[in-house]
């Protein structure tokens, strides 16, 4: 496995849960020590009581407005003005004026003497708890002392000094606004006197005279310049009305003339002549159904219509050139009339910019003076009323009252937060130290670091089987670490295996005792041999000489038949390390160790050879060397990684068969996967069946 795989690896709930397991005792230690701790120092506290008035805050409107009704019914909540009178309750001059009506820099000094108004306006400061309710207008106050009667005193007079610090300061405020408007009102009357007297003035000087008195003043050219704008109107549409009808009776033809001439013309004669011609035009149409048209009557008939017919045609010439004048005389009355008025408009405008234009401009400006006026002298009347009218800012809702129970300390609360703070400290603390613990730890740990299988996991407290016996807990913990080497990758169970470790005391002589005695018992022809020169076990736990042994071999003192010796465990053989002079600490000779383990591995099924600690000493890595397969064995919790890792790289290095890891000494009582793992392997090892037809029960 990579280093950039490692570091993605990701944790499981249960590993977080493991490290609280595994480290309870510091959790516990830790929450105990703050609990205590804290309730300790809650009977220490000195008792606090606390008193609490409310009081309503109003915009700044008098009780009764006769200039806005509206406004009696509220202004509408305003958050921001909420909140500004929020501070305002907590700043300086109301505080100072609290410390000034209870005495407070007296009543709070020490010996007789005063303390400072800046020291008690802190502690005073400190003592109070000013709140909002949401969504109203009630503010609270909350004051906590020592003394209950106190608080309570506090508690009432800060909502009075705010009461009367708004009254009070509205009320400058509307003074300071009336004497600024008292003084406006009699410099706006000042210049209303000179606008009125520059207008006097400026009409004695053009001698004009004012028309109409309450609006502009006009001149008598500027009325007739509007009568004669009114005479040119009527001109126009009366030289439009001509123009239209002599331009209709052009377009038309004699018999639609003589159709339309009474709407056209409104003659009189062309209309009787109209009504001869269809009285001639009856006869005709009577006589021609009795007569010819050569009959004298009919004749004379027709000659009588065709003159009334001429007559009639003259008539129509006549009404259309008198139409036609009619036009050109209202077109050049408009045009006589329009030059008229543009030389009264060019005399107007002259007036106007000498005469007039000075004069209403000076008009104008004196009414807007006086408008300025006016508006001061109706605001000043106003606020004179306003000011005589009662307000009320500020309603107190409820009065503080003094409290018989203390607020503070709070041993429930203290403790409770205690627990929580221990608990939380606890576990940081075990985590932190499980952090900077960076020894294997589970299975887990050795299959991502070291990237052997793990054989076997050994529990604490292990003792040699030949101690224990055969049917002990943990036998069955080495009968697993046999035939998980059986079923390894490299699939190895016969020939010569090297027990070895990174570092001392991880177990490894135990380790391979242990693995040598189920072996045996398994009916294999086992050897076990004491590789580890410098300091020997394996003699202490068989009980035998070690006057003899490996290093006789090696220094062929001795042929190895006469140093090997039987035990009281079947099948198993035990060559003792022998006793290494100090002069021989090169004993370990490559060539007669290859040549050794080959001589034994004709003789017996298994040889386990306990040797020295990898790291730091070369002994294990000559034995290694030559072995059919290496077992390591890694210390729950004991040694840093870095330490196996090293280990696995020499061996690496030297290409030494690696057969797995044993995960030895571990604390099933700390560590809740190991613990199922022991207890589910005694529950089911102890089972023991009952009489055929009956349930099997477990002890």
């Amino acid at each position: 496995m990579s280093e950039e795989e490692k570091k993605e690896s990701t944790l499981h709930f249960l590993d977080y849960w493991r490290v609280i397991r595994s480290r309870k005792e510091i959790v516990l230690a830790v929450l105990l020590l703050v609990v205590i701790t804290g309730t300790a120092y809650t009977f220490t506290l000195p008792k606090i009581y606390a008193s609490q008035s409310r009081i309503e805050v109003n915009r700044d409107t008098v009780d009764i407005d006769p200039f806005n009704p509206a406004s009696q019914f509220g202004g509408g909540y305003d958050p921001y003005f909420l909140r500004t009178q929020f501070e305002i309750i907590q700043s300086k001059p109301i505080l100072y004026e609290v410390i000034n009506r209870l005495n407070l820099q007296t009543v709070w000094g020490k010996k007789g003497e005063d303390i400072t108004k800046q020291h008690a306006f802190n502690i005073l400061r400190g003592s109070l708890m000013v709140g909002q309710a949401r969504d109203t207008s009630l503010i609270s106050i909350t004051a906590k002392r020592e003394n209950p009667k106190e608080a309570m005193r506090i508690a009432n007079t800060l909502a009075d000094v705010y009461r009367d610090a708004r009254i009070d300061l509205k009320y400058k405020e509307m003074t300071r606004a009336m004497d600024a408007l008292s003084r406006s009102l009699k410099t706006q009357q000042e210049k209303v006197n000179v606008a009125e007297q520059r207008l006097e003035d400026i009409r004695q000087e053009l001698d004009i005279t004012v028309i109409f008195e309450g609006v502009e003043a006009s001149s008598v050219e500027k009325l007739r310049l509007q009568q004669m704008e009114g005479d040119r109107s009527a001109a126009r549409v009366q030289m439009l009305v001509e123009k239209a009808r002599y331009e209709q009776m052009e377009g038309m033809s004699n018999e639609e003339l003589l159709v339309a001439s009474s709407y056209l013309a409104g003659d009189g004669f062309v209309e009787s002549m109209r009504t001869q011609i269809k009285d001639y035009d009856i006869t005709l149409s009577s006589l021609l159904q009795n007569y010819g048209v050569n009959h004298p009557e009919v004749k004379q008939a027709q000659a009588a219509r065709d003159d009334l017919m001429g007559k009639l045609g003259k008539a129509i010439d006549g009404i259309k050139k008198g139409t036609h004048a009619q036009y050109i005389v209202a077109k050049a009355k408009l045009n006589a009339m329009e030059e008229e008025l543009r030389g009264v408009q060019t005399t107007e405008q002259v007036a106007q910019r000498e005469k007039m234009l000075p004069f209403n401009r000076a008009r104008q400006e004196l009414d807007i003076q006086r408008a300025i006026m006016n508006a001061l002298k109706a605001r000043l009347a106003q606020e004179g009323i306003t000011l005589k009218i009662p307000r009320t800012p500020v309603e107190i809702v409820d009065a503080a009252e003094e409290s018989t129970r203390p607020v503070s300390p709070n041993l429930f609360l203290n403790v409770l937060l205690s627990l929580f703070v221990g608990l939380a400290s606890g576990v940081g603390l075990a985590y932190f130290i499980e952090y900077l613990d960076t020894s294997i730890k589970t299975a887990d740990d050795v299959e991502r670091w070291v990237d052997l299988p793990v054989l076997g996991l050994i529990p604490q407290n292990v003792r040699p089987l030949i101690e224990e016996g055969p049917d002990s807990d943990h036998a069955e913990g080495y009968r697993v670490l046999r035939t998980n080497m059986t079923f390894s990758e490299e699939g190895t169970n016969r020939g010569a295996f090297a027990v070895l470790s990174g570092g001392a005391g991880e177990g490894k002589s135990t380790t391979a005792f242990n693995l040598a005695y189920v072996c045996a018992q398994q009916g294999e022809k086992v050897l076990l041999v004491d590789a580890d020169l410098r300091r020997p076990v394996q003699h202490t736990i068989l009980g035998v000489s070690n006057r003899f042994g490996l290093t006789n071999v090696l220094l062929r003192d001795v042929p190895v038949e006469e140093t090997i010796k039987t035990t009281s465990v079947p099948n198993l053989h035990f060559l003792p390390s022998g006793r290494l002079p100090r002069a021989s600490l090169g004993v370990l000779d490559p060539k007669r160790i290859r040549e050794l383990v080959a001589s034994l591995k004709q003789k017996y099924d298994v040889v386990i050879f306990d040797t020295p600690p990898v790291v730091g000493i070369s002994d294990s890595s000559i034995i290694a060397k030559e072995m059919d397969g290496v077992i390591l064995v890694v210390q729950y919790r004991k040694y840093p990684r870095d330490m196996i890792i090293r280990a696995k790289q020499m061996l690496d290095t030297l290409g030494v068969k690696q057969v797995g890891v044993v995960l030895n000494n571990i604390n099933i009582m700390r560590d809740d996967y190991y613990y199922y793992y022991h207890s589910y392997y005694s529950n089911y090892y102890y089972h023991q069946p009952q009489e055929s037809g009956s349930e099997p029960s477990a002890t």
